[in-house]
């Protein structure tokens, strides 16, 4: 009988395991009626989506290749200067719908399409670049690229030194080329110095910002298509512009150098200069163009330039003029916070 019981007891404890696990393999079986739902609907809908991205692009492409087939059909690899290598560009990207076609930047160009057989084929809306037919006015050539170009960079164009000068963007920017030297900074340079004559010359001078090694090129300090400061400076003063590179000159300071606060360019020449460090004259000639102090008049430069006689066969050197002049005492010309630093001494 005691063997009976044991057996009735292990049927029942294996017989109540087996529906606890039939349940569990069930449960498990059933899908969320929410999310099970919801992520088969994502797996389905996601493809679709992507699918549709590809074919609007390249629809798109389709349609701009389309068009751009009604000037390459004769402008191709066979022309002086390039016109398919727009392609490795981002204004060639096609699939992208903010890029131009050839009759956005062009112009529909319908005389030029048709042609004149008895008068030779007409210039199409807007020429660039001069070559068969002569370019087209400054300001149509720069609303060409502002229609699509129109951010807080080029805010200020209207009015600028550039724009009253008669520069046009493809004066400076190219195109059709997959390299375009003046947004390289190895090669900027080149670009404004084939108009700025007089700031390649003093960038060869002994005192320079480092242009010549690609260091320091003219965006870094200018805004080509407009600025608020004079000059084309990127802020609204010198100072300011500066100050974006030589934060331990802007202060503040507890004892001041007024032509310091007021323009570095009172002292320095930021293109170049045959005095190091870029300023505009030697000390203490620089100096003395604003300070007739008491010590500073009766030392005259020439004869004593080495040194003063003060007694027969003796000859005392000058601290005015001889070694770094007055920068031999007055070391803090930028200012000073030293409280015993009102003469800018220490």
């Amino acid at each position: 009988m005691k063997y009976i019981k044991q057996l009735l007891v292990s049927l029942l404890l294996i017989g109540g395991l087996g529906a606890i696990s039939t349940v569990c393999v069930g449960a498990e079986s059933v899908p969320n009626s929410s999310g099970g739902a919801q992520g088969a609907a994502v797996a389905s809908s996601l493809p679709d989506d992507i699918n549709g991205e590809k074919q609007a692009k390249a629809s798109h492409a389709k349609e701009a290749f389309k068009r751009d087939a009604v000037c390459t059909r004769c402008h191709d690899e066979s022309e002086n200067a390039p016109i398919l290598s727009i392609y490795q560009t981002k204004h060639g990207v096609r699939g992208d719908d903010r890029t131009p076609t050839c009759q956005n930047c062009h112009g529909e160009s319908q005389k030029h399409l048709g042609g004149d057989k008895g008068e030779g084929r007409p210039a199409p809306d807007f020429i660039f670049k001069k070559g068969v037919y002569e370019k087209s006015d400054e300001s149509e050539r720069t609303g060409q690229c502002l229609t699509c170009h129109r951010g807080a960079a080029r805010t200020n164009w209207n009015g600028s030194q550039h724009q009253v000068g008669n520069v046009a963007c493809n004066d400076c920017h190219v195109v059709h080329n997959p390299v375009d030297k003046v947004r390289v900074k190895k090669t900027q340079t080149q670009v404004c110095f084939t108009c700025h004559k007089e700031q390649r010359a003093d960038s060869y001078k002994t005192s320079t910002h480092p242009i010549e090694v690609g260091k320091v090129v003219c965006s870094d300090c200018h805004n080509p298509h407009g600025s608020a400061g004079p000059t084309l400076l990127k802020k609204n003063t010198l100072n300011e512009t500066c100050f974006l590179c030589h934060a331990d000159k802007r202060g503040p300071v507890l004892f001041e150098h007024q032509p310091v606060v007021e323009n570095c360019a009172n002292c320095h020449t930021p293109h170049g200069s045959n005095i190091t460090p870029l300023l505009k004259d030697r000390p203490p000639f620089l100096c003395q163009e604003c300070h007739d102090g008491p010590h500073a008049s009766p030392t005259v430069a020439g004869p004593n330039a080495a040194g003063r006689v003060t007694n027969p066969g003796i000859v005392t050197p000058s601290a005015n003029i001889t070694g770094r002049a007055c920068m031999n005492c007055h070391v803090m010309v930028h200012g000073s916070n030293s409280p015993a630093g009102g003469f800018l001494q220490r």
